[in-house]
């Protein structure tokens, strides 16, 4: 447990201490694809960016127990950041340069991000708090995705580069786009599907006679 907790902080940090420092003087690493491509995008990245250090703080173990004022001021500004920044993506991502693969994988992240976002902030309204710790546990998930989605493109590049000549034809450009979908699907999706066994994991611990294929709740 105790590596795992620094883990949850040392990863992000050095994700974005890497990937924040070229928007934020001017650059960035994804080609623009229209007018208001680059602003939009420096927009996501910086509420984005909040979002995960706030999601880190909402996903550390005891915060809520002990800190509840905390966690809920914490959870506001998760919800403030996420919701556009989920909705930028939607935009940018949709008009991703790197083929339609991606785009889909992008677009799919988005809503479903935007979804438990707006569903856990709502639970939690309504004081059903088993709900709203189950969607926002999945809305922080997928705001900490891009971190995997990083690691799964160049491994998939590397890996799956002796095949550009036969499977691809040669073609370098449809090459980057099957890479860049298949490590932007897989990104997102591991990470979701794992919140989900655990969340599986931990209500069949705690409901006697619990079924794996009871979805109410879900």
């Amino acid at each position: 447990m105790k590596y795992a907790k620094v883990l949850l902080v040392v990863i992000p940090a050095a994700f974005l201490a890497y990937s924040l420092p070229p928007y934020l003087v001017g650059g960035g690493r994804v080609p623009a694809t229209f007018g208001l491509h680059h602003p939009l995008l420096v927009g996501h990245v910086a509420l984005g960016s909040v979002a995960m250090v706030s999601a880190v703080a909402q996903l550390w173990p005891g915060l809520r127990r002990r800190h509840p004022h905390v966690h809920r001021s914490v959870g506001k500004v998760y919800v403030v950041a996420a919701i556009p920044a989920a909705v930028t993506g939607l935009v940018i991502g949709a008009a991703t340069p790197f083929g339609p693969v991606l785009a889909v994988s992008n677009v799919v992240l988005a809503v479903l991000w935007l979804w438990f976002t707006v569903a856990g902030y709502r639970a939690a309204r309504c004081r059903r708090y088993d709900l709203h710790r189950r969607h926002m546990l999945r809305s922080g998930v997928l705001a900490l995705s891009v971190i995997t989605n990083r690691i799964w493109t160049p491994m998939l590049f590397v890996a799956l580069h002796p095949l550009q000549g036969s499977v691809f034809g040669g073609s370098e450009l449809h090459y980057l786009w099957f890479v860049a979908g298949a490590g932007g699907w897989l990104g997102w999706t591991l990470p979701l599907l794992g919140a989900q066994w655990w969340l599986r994991r931990q209500t069949s611990r705690a409901v006697p006679g619990f079924r794996f294929l009871d979805t109410s709740g879900v």
